[in-house]
C-alpha cells in the first residue's frame, strides 16, 4: 500500500509540473507505456494466487484509472494553453480588402455586335431575328436561288435529312432568310390594311445579326461564323441611300473622320445591281489603318433588292425598291481588333480571351452617335 501511494504521489506531481505537450506524454510513457511503472504493477498480477489478486487487482487498476484522468486532464489544460496563445498570436486584420475574384470579360464577336447594333440604331434600323434551322425555300428560293442555280454550290450547306414529302431542313447559310421572313410579314401586314404605307418613308428598316454555317474550315473561314445583313425597303430607294448608309456605317465603325470607298461590280442573285465594297487602307507593322493609304480592302458585299426576290416575298417592284448588304462580323472583329486567325474565336482558349475580350467595366463604345 505504501509503494502504491508513494507511486502516486510521484506520478501526480509530475503530472502537475508538465508545461508542454510533450512532457506530459513522456510522463504518460513512462507510467502507462508497455515499460512503464504503472504497468509493471499490473503484470505481477499474473503470478499471484487468487486471493493476493483479488486484494491488489482493484489497487493497481485504481491506479491506473486515477492516473490516466490525470494525464486527460492536464492533456486538455495544456491544449487549451496552447490554443489561447496561439489565438493571442496569430491575428486577422479583417479591415484587409479580400483577394480580387476572376472575373469574366466580353467576347469580340459580342462587344463588335454591340457597336454594329449602336451604329444602325443611330441610322434607324431595327434588330430582326430569325431560326438558325431554315427551310430551303426561305433560304435559297426566295432570294432567287431555285434548285437548279449554280450560286447553290457557293454555300457549302449543311442539310438536314429529307422528311415524308422529299423536303430538307437546313442550317441556314446567311441571315438572309430573316429579310425574306421580314419582307413577307410586311407584305401581309400590308395586304391586310394592319400597316399603312403612306407617303415616301420605308416600310423596312432592319438588321439581321446572327449565327451561320458553312461547311468551310481555315485560317479565315469556320463551319459556325456569324453576319449582320441590312435591309431598307420604301419608295424612291435608289444606290445614293446605299453608298451613304455604308459610308456612314464605315466611319464609325472604324472611328476614323472621312473615308474613300469604292465598290466594284458583282453578281449576288438576290440584288441587282451587286456590288462588293472596298475602303481604302494602308498596312503597315502589323496594323490596319482605314481611310488612308494606297490599298484597298474589300468588307462586304451589297446591292438593290432584286424585282424576282420582291415577287417572291408578295411586295409589288413597280411600288418598292430597297437595297441589302451583309458582311461577317468575325471579319470585321479581325479587321479592327488586329486578330490574325478566325478559329481562334471558337477554340474557348481563356488565355486568348483574356488578352482580346473586353472588360465590363472598360469598353469601346459608340455612344456618342454616328455623327460624333
Amino acid at each position: 500500500m505504501t509503494d502504491i501511494a508513494a507511486l502516486e504521489a510521484e506520478l501526480t506531481a509530475a503530472i502537475g509540473a508538465a508545461s508542454t505537450l510533450q512532457e506530459i506524454e513522456d510522463v504518460r510513457v513512462r507510467a502507462l507505456g508497455k515499460s512503464g511503472s504503472v504497468t509493471a504493477l499490473l503484470k505481477t498480477l499474473g503470478k499471484l494466487s487468487p486471493e493476493e489478486r483479488q486484494e491488489k487487482g482493484p489497487l493497481f487498476n485504481g491506479l491506473r484509472e486515477r492516473v490516466t484522468n490525470l494525464l486527460a486532464e492536464r492533456k486538455a489544460a495544456l491544449e487549451e494553453a496552447a490554443l489561447n496563445a496561439r489565438l493571442a498570436s496569430e491575428r486577422s486584420d479583417v479591415t484587409l480588402m479580400p483577394p480580387a475574384s476572376p472575373k469574366g470579360s466580353i467576347h469580340p464577336i459580342s462587344q463588335v455586335m454591340d457597336e454594329l447594333t449602336e451604329i444602325f440604331a443611330d441610322l434607324g434600323f431595327s434588330v430582326a431575328e430569325g431560326p438558325e434551322i431554315e427551310t430551303d425555300w426561305h433560304n435559297f428560293t426566295a432570294l432567287n436561288i431555285p434548285p437548279e442555280h449554280p450560286a447553290r454550290a457557293m454555300h457549302d450547306t449543311f442539310y438536314f435529312p429529307e422528311d415524308a414529302k422529299g423536303e430538307r431542313l437546313v442550317l441556314r447559310t446567311h441571315t438572309s432568310p430573316v429579310q425574306v421572313r421580314t419582307m413577307v410579314d410586311v407584305a401581309e401586314a400590308l395586304k391586310s390594311g394592319k400597316l399603312k404605307a403612306d407617303g415616301e418613308g420605308d416600310i423596312i428598316r432592319i438588321i439581321a445579326p446572327g449565327r451561320v454555317y458553312r461547311s468551310d474550315s481555315d485560317a479565315t473561314h469556320t463551319p459556325m461564323f456569324h453576319q449582320v445583313e441590312g435591309l431598307v425597303i420604301g419608295k424612291g430607294i435608289h444606290m445614293g441611300h446605299l453608298k451613304w448608309t455604308l459610308e456612314t456605317f464605315v466611319k464609325a465603325f472604324f472611328e476614323v473622320d472621312a473615308i474613300t470607298m469604292r465598290l466594284r461590280p458583282s453578281y449576288f442573285p438576290f440584288t441587282e445591281p451587286s456590288a462588293e465594297v472596298d475602303v481604302q487602307c494602308q498596312w503597315g507593322n502589323g496594323e490596319l489603318k482605314v481611310g488612308e493609304g494606297s490599298d484597298w480592302l474589300e468588307i462586304l458585299g451589297c446591292g438593290m433588292v432584286n424585282n424576282r426576290v420582291l415577287e417572291y416575298c408578295g411586295l409589288d417592284p413597280n411600288e418598292w425598291q430597297g437595297f441589302a448588304f451583309g458582311c461577317g462580323i468575325d471579319r470585321l472583329a479581325m479587321l479592327k481588333y488586329g486578330m490574325t486567325d478566325l478559329r481562334a474565336f471558337f477554340d474557348a482558349d481563356l488565355r486568348w480571351l483574356r488578352h482580346y475580350g473586353f472588360s465590363f467595366l472598360d469598353v469601346p463604345t459608340l455612344s456618342g452617335g454616328v455623327g460624333a
